[in-house]
């Protein structure tokens, strides 16, 4: 990691900070906050573009800072800084007090110290001596890009390619000391096809975790003619019209409805705010009896899992919903303190300059008994959903998602492909009316924005019928 020059009293990553961490929290404690907590980052990222037959832009960044967060009761005030000396942390410690008006009394929260030093980073030291070099990762996405094009038609060729490593220290005054290095890689392709008056385009996007020869081992060739097979089926295509049909939702990247109209319902943030239509209807029926909906950050690789949380807490598997009940939400330690949901090691930010905040990790309808073809083979008429694209949602759960490759479905067979179409519809609304799950439920990695910034993600689902949903068209 990066190398820094060391000051009196200063946090230095890969050594013991134990004494000055205890001493921190000690002040903060004595100032009357009931809670401490501080989170400690050094970043090394890197991002590489290509566009057409050249390298477009190669980006490193750096980065080192701190947040602290105290709470006192249910309020939480935070602070970052990038001052890593003792008197920089104090200072920030007393700067998130303050915002809190803290009054000093008498009575004040025992910290007892810090536990033994829990270090996930061990076998990970290795990792930025095994990744890819700018020059290798430069190479590969031209090839990349160069296997897209493949005919005239193609008028827009990219590929780009960015690694996040990072390293943190977690200390608070229940006693978590901990630290961990992460590192995810991610890389897309997309094009733009054009014909006279026809248009197109295609992308798709690999990513992983805690695997630092993963780029090496990424068929490029196979994802090239992926994104250039469904460009050219669409190009042609007829507009969809609009109405209200039953629709079969593809796998892998499928799930980022359930992720953006659901999943983001279900964390504690949402029932603070007040924004949830689930928050009292726990174990009660929110869906279909045939979805069983999973979050978790143990799926080895999977672009959403961490060794341990933002907040020192080791993740668990979290069964959100069971045979369409609602069974648990996914929780922070401001969750619990503030909804009574017991945190799930699910904490997370997107770095120091963020409070953590309750957040998806691995997010997914796991996999039920039937195969595609028997969904497809289940529809008279509707629309087979192979690929989905960009869309918006609403703070309760409204959503509209574009719909990129989309092929009409009549007599239980998939005909024509269509373009235009939008899936429109409400979580409350729609989870009921997913009735039959696929047997090849498969991941897809992601970004998702929220109020603790942008965190890598996996979305996933099998196939999955909906028996009837709204959708635009022409």
């Amino acid at each position: 990691m990066l190398s820094s020059q060391i000051k009196s009293n200063e946090i230095v990553f890969g050594s013991c900070n134990k004494d000055l961490l205890e001493e921190i929290i000690f002040y903060g404690i004595g100032l009357g906050a009931d809670f401490v907590e501080i989170f400690i980052e050094n970043t090394d990222n890197s991002s590489v573009l290509a566009e057409e037959d050249f390298i477009t832009s190669v980006s490193p960044s750096f980065g080192r800072g701190a947040g602290i967060r105290i709470f006192k009761e249910k309020k939480d005030g935070f602070v970052s800084t990038n001052d890593l000396t003792k008197h920089g942390l104090m200072r920030s410690v007393t700067q998130a007090v303050e915002m809190l008006d803290i009054v000093v009394n008498k009575k004040r929260e025992v910290f007892n110290g810090l536990n033994k030093h829990r270090d996930y980073s061990l076998n990970k030291k290795k990792w930025i001596n095994e990744v890819p070099s700018i020059n290798e990762i430069s190479e590969k996405l031209l090839i990349s890009t160069k296997s897209l094009k493949k005919n005239n038609k193609i008028i827009t060729r990219k590929g780009s390619y960015s690694r996040n490593l990072q390293e943190v220290i977690i200390a608070s005054s229940d006693g978590t000391y901990v630290s961990d290095i992460r590192l995810h890689q991610t890389v897309g392709l997309n094009l733009i096809a054009s014909d006279a008056q026809y248009r197109s385009s295609g992308s798709r996007r690999f990513g992983s975790s805690g695997m630092p020869n993963e780029f090496r081992l990424w068929d490029h060739e196979k994802a090239a003619n992926d994104v250039f097979e469904s460009s050219m089926k669409m190009l042609y295509a007829d507009y969809v019209e609009a109405g209200q049909m039953p629709v079969v939702l593809a796998n892998k990247f499928g799930g980022v409805i359930f992720h953006e109209a659901c999943g983001h319902l279900l964390e504690t943030t949402q029932i603070e705010r007040g924004t949830t239509p689930f928050e009292n209807k726990l174990n009660e029926k929110i869906a279909h009896e045939s979805v069983t909906a999973i979050d978790e950050g143990i799926s080895e690789g999977s672009f959403g899992s961490l060794s341990v949380d933002d907040e020192g807490m080791e993740p668990e598997k979290s069964v959100l919903i069971k045979d369409g009940i609602l069974k648990k939400f996914i929780s922070d330690r401001a969750g619990e303190l503030r909804t009574g949901h017991k945190r799930t090691g699910s904490g997370r930010r997107q770095n120091y300059s963020f409070a953590a905040a309750s957040r998806m990790r691995n997010t997914y309808i796991a996999k039920g008994e039937h195969s595609k073809d028997d969904l497809i083979n289940s529809i008279s008429d509707g629309l087979y959903c192979k690929s989905m694209g960009g869309g918006s949602v609403g703070a309760t759960g409204q959503f509209n998602f574009a719909v990129e490759e989309g092929y009409l479905i009549k007599n239980g067979k998939l005909t024509n492909p269509v373009k235009g179409a939008t899936l429109i519809g409400e979580a409350k609304e729609v989870m009921p009316k997913i009735s039959m799950c696929g047997n090849d439920l498969e991941l897809a990695p992601g970004f998702c924005g929220s109020v603790s910034g942008s965190v890598n993600v996996t979305v996933g689902q099998p196939h999955i019928k909906v028996d009837s949903i709204t959708v635009g068209g022409r």
